[in-house]
Parts: C-alpha cells; sequence; structure tokens
C-alpha cells in the first residue's frame, strides 16, 4: 500500500509504539526518513536505528525508542508540514520549540537538520517536523 506522507507515517509509528512501551519499531526506509532518524539520534531522542534490507529489494528501519524511568524521551512529536500545507520557514522565522527544549527538524538545501543547526548556518527551508 503506497503511503502518501512517509514522514508522517514514521512519525505515527514512533508515537504508537510509544504508547505501548515498545522498545523497538520497524518503518520502510528511505533516505528522507533516514536523515530524520540521523536528527532524532544525534539529539537524543532515540537511541539508534539500524537498517535491514530484504532480498525483493526493499529495506526498513529498526528504530531503538528510548525511554526515562519507563517514561517515552519523547513527549510529543508533531508533523508540522504536510502534503497539502507546505509550511517553510525563513532563519529569522524558523520556530522554537519549548523554549529551547525541543527541537524542530528542516528539511534545507544543506540537507535535513535541527533548528539550531539551521540558525548557526543561517539557512531556512521547510520545517518537517517538532519533537519536544
Amino acid at each position: 500500500m503506497a503511503v502518501s506522507d512517509p514522514v508522517g507515517d514514521m512519525l505515527t509509528r514512533i508515537r504508537n509504539a510509544q504508547m505501548r512501551n515498545k522498545t523497538v519499531v520497524a518503518t520502510p526506509a528511505s533516505t528522507l526518513r533516514g536523515r530524520v532518524l540521523d536528527v532524532l539520534q544525534s539529539e537524543g531522542f532515540i537511541r539508534g536505528y539500524s537498517e535491514t534490507k530484504f532480498d525483493n529489494g526493499s529495506a526498513e528501519y529498526s528504530i531503538e525508542l528510548k525511554y526515562s524511568d519507563n517514561i517515552p524521551v519523547i513527549r510529543e512529536i508533531q508533523r508540522v508540514s504536510r502534503p497539502g500545507r507546505r509550511v517553510y520557514a525563513s532563519v529569522k522565522n524558523i520556530p522554537s520549540v519549548a523554549n529551547g527544549l525541543g527541537v524542530s527538524i528542516l528539511s534545507t538545501p544543506k540537507g535535513v537538520m535541527a533548528d539550531h543547526e539551521a540558525r548557526s548556518q543561517n539557512v531556512g527551508g521547510e520545517v518537517l517536523c517538532r519533537v519536544f
């Protein structure tokens, strides 16, 4: 079944797995999903992820979720820019999440990165999601 919003599907899988206190969740692999997972891992929201390739040419990521005292580290994860409504931000208008405690993930011409990194590189782009 084709998914019209792959990043939104991945975020929903993470959200649903955390509600059930799962330690690992699987999602189909793609380049954009991998870059978003890189940011989540570097910001400390997930333990890590690994890619599994299958014989038919498809691949999937196994995402290791992170918990602190049986409470998920990711309290809220929201998709901002959707296929029906794209949201872009210039460097001056990059949204801050929870007064800097959270992270906005942006897709910029220099790659997918967190909001503080985009500000330091002086680049704006599409706001993919925000994590808190």
